[in-house]
């Protein structure tokens, strides 16, 4: 009997010890591990997107109404979106209202241009008619004055150069008036033909307004299906404003070719690039899976609706040709940004930060040990570690609730010396990018300082006035998660760290 209390009370020691041990580890019996994979690792940004055709042909209103002075008319009728049209079928009626008025006001202008020209056609007529009269009477009045002349013989030599002066003068008067004549037909000449260009301008003005109403009801340039534009993100529709600037309101989409229209936010978008692969779904079609390409990544972000953050326009080639793509439909688009074959990865929520570093919580023997790690490329739900754990290794997916006197295993010597190189030569490739973009200021301060030295002592003086001015002006003026790739060194002795 006492050997069997000696036993019950062995056991109850061993108990004891282990319970301690447990408990000292830091190990949390309810935790949930995860063990590091070690495989083919995918980096996608997955995106929705939106098909159209890559080409298509637009339906336009009135291409000139800006030239007749109307920038904006609103769309009274459409015939509905997915309509198949033959050339020449009706798809659309726009407000004329505005065109309207300026047919009413062009209407009226060559009213009073043709008016202005009539007139003075007739005050033309009227006024060289009456010169015409005054020329024929001073040419009979020479011709009575020379036969006065001829008539004088018999008188006084005073009589006679009475009679010889009168004739004399009045030959004058005609020749003046003859050069009278000509320069006031010359004159009316011109007042006329500049009255008949303002008439045929105004004429003009008037078949341009005609034709740009003529415009005003929209028919389908060819064969295809209708599909209306957007507009400000908006489709067109009965009542919609379309600006003369840009006066599509549908198109007729070749299907032969389409491309899915997508957008990604400004934290992904640097991952992006042309040429690569995408894995295309669609919302209406769950078990078509089609294959497409990148062909287009925007340089300049947007503000989409209902988002505070910028995004940016990529566009999706889509490799296959199938009857059943239409445009609008909704797509599911996985674009292909990276792939590493043989892969250490964990789950991202495996990593924490511990005193500015990547670390991972790992399963040794009874307990854990708190392992710095270096991170690689990630995705949505892995990241690929670089170094610090194997594959196999099981790390906890939060937090235990205990660290105190958790040992810290940090990187090998020659892995942080790695991290450190790579860090310098990042260091140093924004240097020299730095200093080729000062080069061209640094080139215009030289020739500046050349320039100066050849002014004179008061240019000098104004320069420096304006720089000390320019002086004065300006005087007056948790879980772990992260960006690809980010490392973070730090140099720790091997030993426990809470």
């Amino acid at each position: 009997m006492n050997r069997n209390l000696l036993l019950l009370g062995g056991a109850i020691i061993i108990i004891g010890v282990l319970w301690f041990a447990l408990g000292r580890s830091g190990e949390d019996t309810t935790q949930i591990y995860a063990e590091a994979q070690r495989g083919p690792f995918e980096v996608i940004i997955n995106t929705t997107g939106e098909l159209q055709a890559k080409n298509s042909t637009q339906i336009m209103g009135p291409r000139n109404a800006r030239d007749v002075r109307v920038y904006n008319f609103n769309i009274q009728r459409i015939i509905p979106e997915g309509t198949v049209v033959q050339r020449g079928d009706f798809v659309a009626e726009l407000d004329r209202s505005e065109a309207n008025t300026r047919l009413q006001d062009a209407q009226l202008n060559v009213q009073q241009a043709e008016s202005q020209f009539e007139q003075a056609q007739l005050d033309s007529s009227l006024t060289l008619s009456a010169a015409r009269n005054t020329l024929e009477n001073l040419e009979f009045e020479v011709e009575e004055r020379q036969l006065a002349v001829e008539q004088s013989i018999y008188e006084s030599p005073s009589v006679q150069r009475q009679v010889e002066i009168a004739y004399e003068q009045t030959q004058r008067q005609l020749q003046q008036e003859r050069e009278n004549y000509v320069t006031r037909v010359r004159k009316e000449e011109a007042r006329l033909r500049e009255l008949e260009t303002e008439l045929i301008e105004e004429q003009r003005d008037l078949e341009r307004i005609q034709q740009v109403i003529d415009e005003f009801t929209v028919y389908a340039p060819e064969n295809g299906m209708v599909i209306y534009t957007r507009n400000g993100g908006t489709k067109v529709a009965e009542g919609s404003s379309v600006s003369a600037w840009n006066p599509v309101i549908a198109e007729l989409p070749d299907f032969s070719v389409m491309e899915s229209i997508t957008f990604v936010n400004e934290v992904d978008i640097q991952k992006v690039r042309v040429n690569q692969l995408v894995d295309i779904g669609l919302d209406a079609i769950p078990d078509k899976s089609l294959s497409g390409v990148v062909t287009s990544v925007a340089n300049i972000g947007e503000q989409r609706q209902n988002s505070d953050s910028k995004v940016f326009e990529v566009v999706i080639e889509i490799n296959e040709s199938d009857s059943v793509l239409r445009p609008s439909m909704t797509t599911s688009n996985a674009i292909s940004i990276e792939e590493i074959a043989g892969a250490v990865y964990v789950p991202l929520e495996t990593v924490f930060e511990f005193n500015g570093l990547d670390v991972v919580y790992k399963k040794a023997g009874l307990g854990v040990e708190r392992q710095q790690v270096w991170l690689g490329s990630m995705n949505e739900n892995d990241v690929v570690v670089k170094a610090g754990i194997e594959e196999g290794d099981e790390m906890l997916i939060s937090m235990p609730t205990d660290t105190a006197g958790l040992k810290f295993i940090p990187l090998a010597e020659d892995v942080l010396q790695e991290i450190r190189a790579i860090e310098q030569a990042k260091m140093e490739r924004q240097q020299e990018q730095q200093a080729r973009q000062n080069q061209p200021r640094q080139a215009q301060e030289g020739m500046m300082r050349m320039d100066f030295q050849n002014m004179t002592q008061e240019q000098r003086d104004s320069l420096r006035r304006v720089f000390m001015n320019r002086g004065a002006g300006a005087q007056s003026g948790g879980a772990r998660g992260g960006a690809s790739g980010q490392v973070r060194v730090q140099v720790q002795s091997n030993g426990s760290g809470s």
